[in-house]
């Protein structure tokens, strides 16, 4: 849905392409922890990470503490980004053991830089004192199993993989990732504002995708494939990282409404872009309209004050 006129604040998050509608309720808690933060200090991009942060605690999404686990079922690699029409700019990727990726990368928006990747991420989370997260749910290890299972006995195992995740060679060497199996985790949970002021935010945060191999990323810290913020609008993009940073689909669609297209429209020819076996999902407002648009399920929530 969407509104036609200018309104005080709005709110979308999503929970991730391919994430059952039963989270529902976890995007909600989100987007109502979004408007707290707004009456509290009126800043879009502080409401966007709020409903992130949300997300990422919540342990049934695909971020945060409920990340998937690598192949090697022990492991876990992170990545989150932001932005904002005031200038902020941040993002970490493959980042390991720290909580809330999405606070890491709002921290990296006040460095010289605005990407961090890896160690140097994880260091630099330990020399602010960033908290650090280890554990692993039974929901992680359960997902794991279910991974391993499907992929076992396929194609010549990969040295450094378990026998048991040997068909691994063969998903991966597909130019697209449609023979994955069907709940593969690929995606992310993000939420877009606008506030008071009329300033637009952006936050995400993911897990990464199952079956990976170790240093993958996706679309979540790319600017302009996962997230864009601009004058005119945010755009959040949810999916198979490989295939969304072909179309660089997060600026692609804040393009189309700069340019004055309606933005339901604009969200449906950003996911028109590509084959329905592909998960994709957007989210975006501008100063008249609020959407969410999914060739998949997607979990999702929208608060419009007017």
């Amino acid at each position: 849905m969407s509104v036609t006129q200018e309104y005080d604040y709005a709110i979308v998050v999503h929970g991730g392409a391919g994430s059952p509608r039963a989270y529902d309720d976890g995007c909600e808690r989100a987007a109502q922890r979004a408007v707290e933060e707004l009456a509290i200090s009126a800043d879009a991009l502080e409401a966007a990470i709020a409903a992130v942060v949300s997300m990422e605690d919540d342990g049934r999404f695909n971020a945060g503490s409920g990340s998937v686990l690598c192949l090697d079922g022990a492991t876990v690699e992170m990545d989150a980004s932001i932005m904002d029409t005031r200038g902020r700019l941040g993002a970490v990727a493959c980042v390991q053991g720290v909580k809330n990726p999405v606070l890491l990368a709002r921290a990296v928006a006040e460095t010289p830089h605005w990407l961090l990747a890896g160690d140097g991420a994880a260091r630099f989370a330990a020399a602010i004192g960033h908290p650090t997260h280890t554990a692993i749910s039974d929901h992680q290890r359960k997902a794991h199993d279910k991974v391993v299972r499907e992929l076992a006995g396929r194609v010549p195992a990969m040295p450094g993989i378990p026998e048991e995740a040997k068909a691994f060679l063969r998903f991966w060497n597909y130019q697209t990732p449609l023979e994955l199996p069907a709940h593969a985790a690929c995606d992310t949970v993000g939420a877009v504002v606008r506030d008071p002021a009329g300033h637009f935010a952006v936050a995400l945060s993911t897990g990464g995708s199952a079956p990976s191999l170790l240093g993958r990323v996706g679309d979540t810290p790319i600017i302009g494939s996962g997230f864009y913020a601009g004058p005119e609008g945010a755009v959040a993009a949810t999916g198979i990282g490989e295939q969304i940073v072909r179309h660089l689909l997060a600026r692609t669609v804040y393009g189309w409404i700069e340019d004055g297209m309606p933005l339901e429209l604009a969200l449906k020819r950003g996911v028109d872009l590509f084959d329905l076996k592909v998960p994709v999902g957007l989210i975006a407002v501008t100063r008249t309209e609020a959407a969410s648009h999914s060739n998949q399920d997607m979990p999702h929530a929208r608060i419009v004050a007017r």
